[in-house]
């Protein structure tokens, strides 16, 4: 498929998931026309500071969409009578870029004041980091309207977790309408960024209570991160790259290391055991176009789940706060 081939159907797939019209590719234009300028600008000046940072706002977008769907509610900080997202377990010590999206916010609010939503910004945050880190493009449909709650039992129990079966995140990703392609194609978001020891060490020191290192973990591999993750507490929160070939570029090599048994989360690694997953796995290790015009489109879908639109939420003048 040639890349014209591949524009026209993503532009098509995209106009079928707005077919409903809650959201607008120009929801902005009259009221906030510099908006993706300035939001782009925002994660340029982040990532020149953090390296990590375009991985942690994709992460961010999509521990936001899974709870409550997206709504902005991971944004919101805990207070004495309010307990948010961010300390829920998949969140805690682990997610990041609170403070960027904080420093857009407060951009954009001198350009527009009251006008954009914190989700909004975060969605095109998101897609800023995958462009910025030589991934793909996709157009953002805006108007999404901030949660005024948040849901901290969700996002402990409805955020899919490393150490869970393909089973599992396969039907909570079925539970807010992404299907088995979707699971494949948004764990390649794990091209970029890094990932705890403890996230993996049971790879590489007891497997599944064996007490020996995983079968499918590249020995050579298992041998070096045995080196930077040893088992010992203390080495718990020691970071590694989830794609060893290239950390921070957005690319293929995701899918090719999963190919070699070079995954380092045992979930993604898991995506060879099935024979669906494990043949898509090998297209987009083969193809890079087929992977970027996937993605896109999988990203679209998922920042469209459970969006808030017209009079219902707010457009919150701080995102760590609900408007008083």
């Amino acid at each position: 498929m040639n890349q014209k081939n591949i524009i026209i159907a993503f532009l098509v797939s995209c106009s079928l998931l707005l077919a409903n019209g809650q959201l607008d590719y120009y929801y902005y234009y009259s009221f906030c026309p510099n908006l993706e300028m300035i939001v782009k600008y925002g994660v340029w000046a982040a990532m020149k500071n953090d390296t990590r940072i375009a991985a942690s706002l994709l992460r961010l977008h999509f521990h936001d969409c899974f709870v409550n769907g997206c709504d902005g509610s991971i944004l919101l900080d805990d207070t004495k009578t309010f307990k948010g997202e961010q300390n829920a377990g998949p969140n805690i010590n682990s997610a990041r870029g609170y403070e960027v999206i904080d420093n857009i916010k407060a951009d954009v609010e001198r350009a527009c004041p009251s006008t954009v939503s914190c989700v909004d910004i975060l969605t095109l945050a998101a897609r800023e980091a995958v462009v910025l880190s030589g991934g793909p493009n996709w157009p953002v449909a805006l108007g999404r309207r901030d949660g005024v709650t948040a849901n901290l039992k969700a996002a402990n129990t409805n955020l899919p977790s490393p150490f869970e079966p393909l089973a599992n995140i396969t039907a909570k990703f079925a539970a807010v309408g992404l299907d088995i392609r979707d699971v494949v194609v948004l764990s390649g978001a794990h091209t970029i960024g890094l990932a705890q020891c403890f996230t993996f060490k049971n790879r590489l020191f007891d497997f599944k209570g064996t007490g020996q290192t995983d079968p499918n973990l590249d020995t050579s591999l298992a041998t070096s991160l045995k080196t930077s993750c040893p088992n010992v507490d203390s080495s718990n929160s020691n970071l590694n790259s989830l794609d060893l070939v290239t950390t921070y570029k957005f690319d293929n090599a995701y899918y090719k290391n999963l190919v070699n048994n070079a995954g380092l989360l045992e979930s993604d690694q898991a995506l060879m055991g099935h024979p669906l997953t494990a043949s898509m796995v090998k297209d987009y290790s083969m193809y890079p176009y087929l992977f970027y015009k996937d993605f896109a489109t999988s990203m679209v879908k998922l920042g469209n789940i459970g969006v808030i639109t017209g009079q219902n939420g707010q457009v919150r003048k701080k995102c760590g706060e609900v408007n008083r």
